[in-house]
This record gives C-alpha cells, sequence and structure tokens, in this order.
C-alpha cells in the first residue's frame, strides 16, 4: 500500500471516529441543550466544554490505534480492524459512562 493512501485512510479514520463519538454522545446531551421539563435542566456547557473533548477523543484514538498498529505489523487491514474495533470499544465506554450533569429536582 503506498504512503499516500495509509495517510488517507488515518484521517478518513480521524473523520469517522470523530462522527460516531459525536453521534453518539448527542442523544445524552439532549436534555441539557433542550432544558427539560420548563428548562431546568438547561446547561449549554456539554456544547463548548463536552462536544469538543469528545470529538477530540473520537477522532485521535483510531488515529493513533492505526498509527501504532501499523507500524508495529506493518498491515493495513490489521491496522484497520484495531482502530474500528477501539473506536467501538471507546464509543461503548463513552455511552456507559459519561452521563451529563442534571441539577436535583426541587420538591416542595
Amino acid at each position: 500500500m503506498r504512503e499516500e493512501s495509509k495517510g488517507c485512510a488515518a484521517v478518513l479514520l480521524g473523520a469517522l471516529g470523530a462522527a460516531v463519538s459525536v453521534l453518539a454522545w448527542a442523544p445524552k446531551a439532549r436534555v441539557n441543550i433542550e432544558g427539560g421539563f420548563e428548562d431546568m435542566h438547561r446547561d449549554l456547557s456539554v456544547l463548548y466544554v463536552d462536544l469538543p473533548l469528545i470529538a477530540l477523543g473520537g477522532a485521535l484514538l483510531p488515529l493513533v490505534t492505526w498509527l501504532l498498529t501499523l507500524r508495529w505489523c506493518e498491515r493495513p487491514w490489521a491496522a484497520a480492524v484495531a482502530a474500528v474495533a477501539v473506536l467501538a470499544l471507546g464509543v461503548w465506554g463513552l455511552t456507559s459512562w459519561w452521563t451529563p450533569y442534571e441539577k436535583p429536582e426541587v420538591v416542595y
């Protein structure tokens, strides 16, 4: 495989990782953006703090895995499989661990 196509594959994996991680994160962050019942839980910091971090992590995780696997075994297909597997594990970890902050409801 030529070096240019390896670089293009790495960039595509990074873009795919960023898109997949943001799409997996968005339904959980919806409560903070919309505000929930009577805008009681609105917290827009998820847009300028969490969103860039989620996108950056989703882009870097498969990219670093691709580069390390390619350096270790020099087979592009193995690097692609490893990058996709690590992305899937990362998205699973994100959706099972990350929960946006919700203010406690006041009971009168």
